[in-house]
C-alpha cells in the first residue's frame, strides 16, 4: 500500500529491518547509548551548527508539542499563537488545557499569518513567546518562519517552532528559533511513536526552571534525567536507521527530492483538471491540497485509490468539505507516483 497520507508514511527495508534488531532493556547502557546517538545525529541534521539539545519523548509529534507548550513559559508568561490551521489551534488547546495565559492571532486557514497583526500581540507586556506552526498539515501551506522569527527576536520573546511535518521537507533556519517540535514519522521516514524538541542551549537553563505542568512532559523531567519512562525501544532502533538515511541522502538532498515528487504530482494533478487550493508561492513540498471535483466525494476518490493500492488524506474541519490531501513523504519513488497518477485518472473516469 502506498501511503500518500502526511504520516505515518512508507519507510525503506533498512528502517524496517532495524525493527527486529533485538530486544533490549532500557535500563542498560547499550540503550542509553541508542538514545545518545539518536540525539547526536538529530541535532547533526537539524542544528549542525550546534547550539541546541535535542530531547527525546516517546509519544506522537502532539506529545513533544504539548511538552514545548507547557514548559516554555514561566509563572507570568503569556504565548502569542500564529493559528492558520487546525495545528496552529492545538497549540492554543494545549495552552487552554493547561491554563496557560495566551492570545490567539487567527487567520484563514489559506493565507499566511497577518505580520502585523502578530506583531501588535507581542508587544504586551507579559508575553514571553511566540508559537507559529512552520508546515500547516491542515491545506499544506508553509508559513513565513524567517519573518515571525525576525519578528520574535525585535521584541525580544521566544520562538516555539511546530515542525512536526516541516523538518526534513521544507527548509527550517532552526539556529534562528528557540524550540523546534519534530517527530519520527513524517519526513524523516521511521515510524510514529517517538517526538523530540531541539532546544536553544542558550534558554534550555531558563526553560527547565520554570514550574513543572506536566509529570510525563515536563521538559525539566527529560532534562535532567534524559530516559525517565520507559521508552520504545524497538522504535528507537528504526528512528536511529531512518536518521542514518538521512545523513547519508542530506537534509537538503530529502529536501529537493520531495520538491521534485511534489512537482511531478502537481504537474500530473494539472493535466487531470484538478485545482490546487493554494497557490505556488505558499505551497510546501509534502502536501497537496486539491479540491474536490465537481460532484465527487472525498469517500469515492479515497475508496477507488484504496482498492488500486494508494491511500489518500481527507481534508479536515470545514475544509473537508471542500478539499481534499495528497501527500508525497516518505520512502517513495517516481514510479509509485506515476502509478498513482495513473490510478487517479482511471478513478476520475
Amino acid at each position: 500500500m502506498i501511503l500518500l497520507n502526511p504520516g505515518p508514511v512508507n519507510v525503506s527495508p533498512r528502517v524496517t529491518a532495524a525493527l527486529a534488531r533485538g530486544d533490549l532493556c532500557h535500563r542498560e547502557p547499550e540503550c542509553a547509548a541508542l538514545l545518545d546517538r539518536i540525539r547526536t545525529r538529530l541535532v547533526e541534521a537539524f542544528a549542525p551548527t550546534g547550539g541546541h539539545t535535542a530531547v527525546l519523548v516517546t509519544g506522537s509529534g502532539t506529545a513533544a508539542l504539548e511538552m514545548a507548550v507547557t514548559s516554555v513559559l514561566s509563572e507570568r508568561g503569556r504565548l502569542v499563537v500564529a493559528a492558520n490551521g487546525v495545528y496552529g489551534e492545538r497549540m492554543a488547546a494545549i495552552a487552554a488545557a493547561a491554563r496557560l495565559p495566551h492570545t490567539v492571532v487567527a487567520g484563514p486557514w489559506t493565507e499566511p499569518p497577518d505580520l502585523a497583526r502578530v506583531e501588535a500581540a507581542l508587544r504586551a507586556s507579559d508575553v514571553e513567546a511566540l508559537a507559529v506552526v512552520h508546515h500547516e498539515t491542515t491545506t499544506g501551506l508553509r508559513n513565513p518562519v524567517p519573518e515571525l522569527a525576525a519578528l520574535a527576536r525585535r521584541h525580544g520573546k521566544l520562538l516555539l517552532v511546530d515542525s512536526v511535518s516541516g523538518l526534513a521537507g521544507d527548509p527550517l533556519d532552526v539556529g534562528a528559533c528557540d524550540l523546534v517540535v519534530g517527530t519520527a514519522g513524517k519526513c524523516i521516514q521511521a515510524f510514529p511513536g517517538i517526538a523530540f524538541l531541539l532546544v536553544r542551549d542558550a534558554v534550555l537553563e531558563r526553560l527547565v526552571a520554570y514550574p513543572p505542568r506536566s509529570l510525563y512532559l515536563s521538559l525539566a523531567t527529560y532534562v535532567r534525567h534524559p530516559m525517565p519512562f520507559t521508552p520504545a525501544v524497538q522504535l528507537a532502533y528504526a528512528l536511529d536507521e531512518a536518521l542514518a538515511e538521512l545523513l547519508e541522502e542530506t537534509v537538503a538532498g530529502r529536501i529537493a527530492r520531495y520538491a521534485a515528487a511534489a512537482a511531478a504530482l502537481r504537474a500530473g494533478f494539472a493535466r487531470l483538471g484538478l485545482e490546487c487550493v493554494l497557490p505556488p508561492a505558499w505551497r510546501s513540498n509534502t502536501i497537496t491540497s486539491l479540491r474536490l471535483p465537481p460532484g465527487r466525494t472525498y469517500a469515492d476518490l479515497h475508496d477507488g485509490l484504496k482498492a488500486r493500492g494508494f491511500v489518500i488524506y481527507e481534508g479536515q474541519g470545514w475544509f473537508a468539505r471542500e478539499a481534499f490531501r495528497v501527500a508525497n513523504m516518505g520512502a517513495l519513488t517516481p514510479a509509485d507516483l506515476a502509478r498513482f497518477l495513473d490510478a487517479l485518472a482511471e478513478v476520475l473516469g
